[in-house]
Formats: structure tokens, C-alpha cells, sequence
């Protein structure tokens, strides 16, 4: 079995992404999005268009997130996506999850896809997004301006 590698671009970003987590710095995502990025949360049926939208949504689960780690991460055959495996808690519920990112030939990301594990930890990080993210609804349906 080969191992995958992402492409050089996608590997910058990725450790971009990985230093901008660190220090929720969500501001600096920027140059590391693509134009029409969209962003698909484990807790709403339609997907959040835009920069603001997916910077707005992780700027706070990042504050939601307690002891959040990542653990492995799987690369496409194309070397243009990659998931990464994480576990977390939210309000002493444990829980486990995936980001799925695809970045675009210049190495942005293109789609940010999250899935979260078991139903009570996904409650749990659904309850607490939505306190956060009610007065926002606007920003994410993509009506709102760029944070």
C-alpha cells in the first residue's frame, strides 16, 4: 500500500491551518480560503457559504471545544483532500470527529466538512453553536459581510 501525500500547497496550508487553530487566530484564514469556500457543519442541513460564515463557525468551536487533539489523518488518492481525526469534549460530553478539507490547485481550501460522533457529544456541540450562533444567521446564509 502507498502512502499519499497532499500536494505541496495543500501541505502549507495545512500547516497553517494547524498554527492558526492553535491560537484561534480564525482572523488569518484568509489567504488560506478559497474565493467560494463552503463550509458543511455536523449540526446544520445547509451548507455555510463564505469566508465570514466558516470563520465566524470556527473562531467558536474553538472556544466550544475542550481538550481538542487530532489524532490521524487520511489523504486522497489526488493529494487534494485530506480528513483528520479528532476527539474533543463539550460540557463533559466526549466525543469524536473528522474534518474533511479539498483544497483548490493554489492549495486553498475549497470545502470544509465536519462529522461528529456519538449523538451526545454532537447534541452537546449543537446546543452550545447555537446560543452562539443565532444572532448571526445572517452572515451564515451568506448574506453578512466578510469578518
Amino acid at each position: 500500500m502507498q502512502t499519499k501525500q497532499l500536494s505541496p500547497a495543500a501541505q502549507q496550508t495545512l500547516a497553517s491551518w494547524h498554527y492558526i487553530l492553535e491560537r484561534n487566530a480564525m482572523e488569518e484564514l484568509d489567504p488560506l480560503l478559497a474565493d467560494d469556500i463552503v463550509f458543511r457543519s455536523p449540526v446544520a442541513h445547509s451548507p455555510y457559504p463564505g469566508r465570514a460564515a466558516i470563520k465566524l463557525v470556527l473562531k467558536n468551536v474553538n472556544q466550544v471545544f475542550e481538550n481538542f487533539t487530532y489524532h490521524r489523518s487520511f489523504v486522497s488518492e489526488d493529494g487534494n483532500s485530506v480528513v483528520l481525526e479528532f476527539s474533543a469534549e463539550v460540557n463533559g460530553k466526549q466525543l469524536k470527529g473528522i474534518d474533511m478539507l479539498r483544497f483548490d490547485e493554489q492549495g486553498r481550501i475549497l470545502e470544509f466538512e465536519v462529522m461528529v460522533r456519538p449523538l451526545s457529544g454532537l447534541q452537546a456541540l449543537g446546543a452550545e453553536m447555537a446560543k452562539r450562533m443565532a444572532p448571526h444567521a445572517a452572515v451564515l446564509r451568506g448574506d453578512g459581510a466578510d469578518a
